[in-house]
């Protein structure tokens, strides 16, 4: 699938707001630790990835409690669903340089049309070799669910079944959805949070 980049200005892609603030303290420690590891600006994008999958618990997975929006409030809780990973993995990137943006797809909750349906959040990040962007999903694995770190051939969390009426968007935002932060800023807890999801992408034509 051809991604298209919704911002024509690439710097915005590494640009710091109340959401990504990058700015904090833990966020800023942690990526002095993969600076240090990684030799390439793809092998910090990888321990970075890896961190933002399996260190940053999904929040649905562990049956937490706590919502998390902002990047800061996710390394600090430790949680958080896709949204709130996605918003982790882009500040870490972002204070590297690297451009990431934010993509969605349309996925069943529980597997059938009839369980509804809600929107999952993901990265995208460009990479200056090919000037091109590839998507990664940091949601987190578990049994069923198998996503990685790939520069050549995405391995997402969720295959789209089109047959279920998923839908898989191509748009790349510099921003998260106002949709999304809305949800996680107005759920007192993850129990309302799983069920006032938003379930699609409005601007979606």
């Amino acid at each position: 699938m051809e991604l298209i980049q919704m911002n024509k200005d690439l710097q915005a892609y590494l640009k710091e707001s109340n959401v990504i603030d990058f700015s904090h303290p833990l966020i800023q420690e942690k990526v002095k630790e993969f600076t240090r590891l990684g030799k390439t600006k793809e092998e910090q994008a990888e321990l970075a990835f890896n961190f933002a999958r399996d260190e940053i618990k999904h929040s649905f997975d562990i049956d937490g409690t706590v919502v998390t929006t902002t990047a800061s409030e996710a390394m600090e809780e430790k949680e958080g669903i896709c949204f709130a990973k996605a918003h982790v993995l882009a500040a870490l990137l972002r204070v590297m340089g690297i451009p990431t943006g934010f993509c969605y797809q349309r996925v069943t909750k529980k597997g059938t049309p009839e369980s509804g349906y809600a929107l999952h959040g993901l990265n995208a990040i460009y990479s200056e070799d090919t000037n091109t962007w590839f998507r990664v999903d940091p949601r987190g694995n578990k049994p069923g669910i198998s996503s990685e770190f790939n520069t050549h051939e995405e391995k997402l969390a969720y295959p789209i079944r089109l047959e279920l009426d998923e839908i898989d968007y191509p748009y790349v935002y510099s921003e998260p959805l106002e949709e999304a932060i809305f949800s996680l800023e107005n759920a007192t807890d993850c129990k309302e949070l799983y069920l006032h999801r938003p379930g699609n992408l409005s601007s979606f034509d």
